[in-house]
Parts: C-alpha cells; structure tokens; sequence
C-alpha cells in the first residue's frame, strides 16, 4: 500500500490530510495579533494577554503542565460517523486550527472578498491577542469501539470509570468520545477557540456536554494558590515540581501503546456545590471539614500554608486528611480544575461547583481516591458528583504532523 492509498485510515497520507485540513495556507495568510497590555494582579502575579503557548512540540501537549490560565472551556463530542478516515481528518484539520489560535491567529478568513460567502472564523477573537490559550485534545474510550477498527490501538487504561461514591452523574454530562480543553486568560479568547473547533466538526461530530470554568482552583509552579467556591484555598499540595509531574502524570516508553508516548490521562468532573447550605456553616466545621484554616490555608494546628500537616491532630476524616499521599501510598495526581456556575438552580438556589479537571498515568489512582473520598470524606454533605468523563490524551505532534497520527499508521 502506497502512503497516497486512501483505501484505508492509515494509508492517508499526511500531505493529503494536512492539505485538506481548510486551514493551511488561507490561515497562514491572515492578520496575527499585533497589541496586547498586562494586568496587575493583587497577589503580585501578573496577566500577559500577548504571551503564547506553542502547540507542535513534538512532547507533551499544552494545557496539562502548563500554569492554570484563568479561564477554561471544555467541550466533549460524539462522533457521528462510522468512518477512520473522517476522525483523522477532523485530528488534522483541529491540530492546523489549534496551531493559529494558539498564536493568537483566526483559522481562517473573518471577512470575505464574495458577499455570499460563509467566513471561516467567526472573528470575536480578532483584537484580544493569544491570551496564554492552550487548546488541548483528548480520545474517550469510544474511539476505539468496533466502529472505526482502531481496537487493536486503545490505550491500556482507557476504559470508562466506574461507578463511584457520591455519583450523582446525569447522562447528559458524562463520557464522550473526543474532548477538547481550552485555557486561556482572557474567557473571550478561550470561548471563540471551542466555538470554532465545534464548527469544523460539523458533520463528523455533535457537542454532548460543555463547562465553562472561571477563576482556576488550582496552582501550577509559580503560581499563588487560589481559592475554590467555598472559599479554602484549592491545590496547595497539587504537583508542582517537574520531576514529579513526570514521575505521575506522563507516560514513558513501554508505560502503555506505544502512540501514546509522552502523553497522559485526563480525568472530568463536575462537582456540584451545596453553596447556601455551606455558606450557613459555623467556621469552626468549616475549617474542620477541609482540616486547613480558611483565611491563611495553614493545615489546623499549624501557622503557614505550606507546612507538612499533622495528621494526628487533624480529623481522619477531613479532605486534606483523605487525600493525602502519605495516607494513599504515595499516589498523587496533577489538579487543573476551576469554578463553574451554572446561574440559578430550580429552587432558587445558586447552582455553581468546581470543575474539577485532573492528569495522571494511571486514571487507577483517581478511582482509588474517590472511592476513599467519596466513601468518608465530611465534604460529602456539601458536594455531589454530576459530570464524569475519562480520557486519554496523546502527545504533542512536531510540525507538520497532527494530534494522534501515530494512531493512524
């Protein structure tokens, strides 16, 4: 079989796709972002919407060890078609548009020369720059049903999660066969990348469910610890040190299928807040719940928010307690989640959570941690789980090359 046979998915040729993508050379031709300003952050951190991410790396994707930017989209999708070829061309044709957006360019004409014709970028992002925005891709276990014959390329641990405590899933917010996850610090330009990969899929996938999270939950290095929607500081203890990221979140030769070198899992989950209900909590079993102090982030008993807690004189029970690594055989997992509100549920009542967004090379290790915090952690009384979704996530393609080729060959 030729590299031009087109007979089969992995006889289409990366020329033929890369060419087909609609995004090559019309996108290479269009305006790039030309101003930007920075914003002073209060805790000393700064916002620079004229910095970028670059997305052919040829390692890992952005958007897993990247620093949690302060806004995110994620959007799952079905794929509709029963057709290899049609998925590796909607990979193709994402990676090309991802590489634009992610340097702040539109994937394609915003005003055409003919009147009747259709503009390719729907334009809202024309002025606001890259904004740090990392769109980042990831396979549900569905791709590698008997719909498309790639079975025999499924990832080893690719498999949907099981059924956990405190799982309160809507089917309308859970699994997915693609995902895509864009982070950027301005929402404008983190929306028009979701909105216009949505609409190139058009005919080969339809959107099941979609978060928009603001203000991150959790810190990457460098960065100040943030606060969740109850008002603790999240992530405190997240995986900060690349040595360590690399130990738990990416996968090394001969860790998996070998086209999933250099990347990782992607675990989701919308968690749902019992706001007004914790809002009229007593500090006291507030502070006691999480095992943290609310105004500092020092763990009880102790002054700084970075000092190793005691376990001993906090409850057994409490979050940091549960989640720990010292009571969990050293397991850790990379968090990237941020808050989320969905306005006014039925009764009244704010309907607002965390999206909790995780990475790690053995989605093993999140189940075993939700089984332990879903089975006793006093946080439950707050909180329900009510989107879930599992995903693997591949590595970085090198330029000229799209996400997941290697699946393909």
């Amino acid at each position: 079989m030729t590299e031009d046979d087109s007979s089969s998915p992995r006889g289409l040729s990366r020329r033929r796709l890369i060419q087909g993508a609609g995004v090559g050379a019309a996108v290479g031709l269009t305006a790039g972002y030309t101003g930007g300003h920075t914003l002073a952050q209060p805790e000393g951190e700064s916002v620079d919407l004229a910095a970028s991410h670059e997305f052919y790396t040829g390692d890992h994707q952005s958007g897993v060890e990247t620093p949690p930017q302060r806004h995110c989209l994620v959007m799952t999708f079905d794929l509709t078609t029963t057709n290899a070829r049609d998925l590796q061309v909607l990979l193709a044709r994402w990676s090309a548009a991802i590489a634009q957006l992610m340097a702040g360019r539109p994937v394609g004409t915003i005003e055409p020369a003919r009147d009747t014709a259709v503009a390719q970028d729907t334009g809202e992002a024309l002025d606001l720059g890259p904004a740090s925005l990392t769109v980042t891709v990831g396979l549900g276990p569905g791709v590698f049903d008997k719909r498309f014959g790639l079975a025999g390329r499924r990832p080893k641990l690719l498999e949907p999660l099981p059924a956990l405590p405190s799982d309160d899933l809507s089917p309308a917010l859970t699994g997915g066969d693609l995902c895509l996850q864009a982070c950027a610090d301005d929402p404008q330009v983190a929306y028009h990348a979701i909105r216009d990969l949505a609409r190139m899929g058009r005919g080969v996938v339809d959107t099941k469910w979609t978060v928009m999270g603001f203000g991150r939950a959790s810190a990457g290095k460098g960065q100040s610890t943030p606060r969740n929607l109850m008002g603790f500081k999240d992530g405190t203890r997240n995986l900060k040190e690349p040595e360590d990221i690399d130990r738990h979140v990416w996968l090394h030769e001969g860790d998996d299928v070998d086209w999933m070198t250099g990347g990782t899992y992607q675990v989701l989950r919308k968690i749902r807040m019992n706001i007004e209900t914790w809002d009229a909590d007593r500090i006291s079993d507030q502070q006691t719940i999480f095992g943290r102090h609310k105004e500092s982030g020092a763990p009880l008993t102790k002054k700084d928010e970075f000092d190793t807690p005691d376990f001993a004189k906090i409850d057994p029970t409490s979050h940091i307690a549960l989640a720990a690594p010292e009571n969990n055989h050293g397991i850790k997992i990379l968090r990237r989640g941020f808050n989320y509100t969905d306005g006014i549920n039925d009764v009244g009542q704010l309907d607002a959570g965390l999206f909790f967004i995780a990475f790690m090379n053995d989605p093993e290790n999140f189940v075993k941690l939700q089984r332990k915090l879903g089975g006793s952690d006093l946080l439950n009384e707050y909180i329900s789980h009510i989107g879930s979704g599992l995903f693997a996530v591949p590595p970085a393609p090198s330029p000229g090359s799209y996400i997941g080729e290697a699946l393909f060959r």
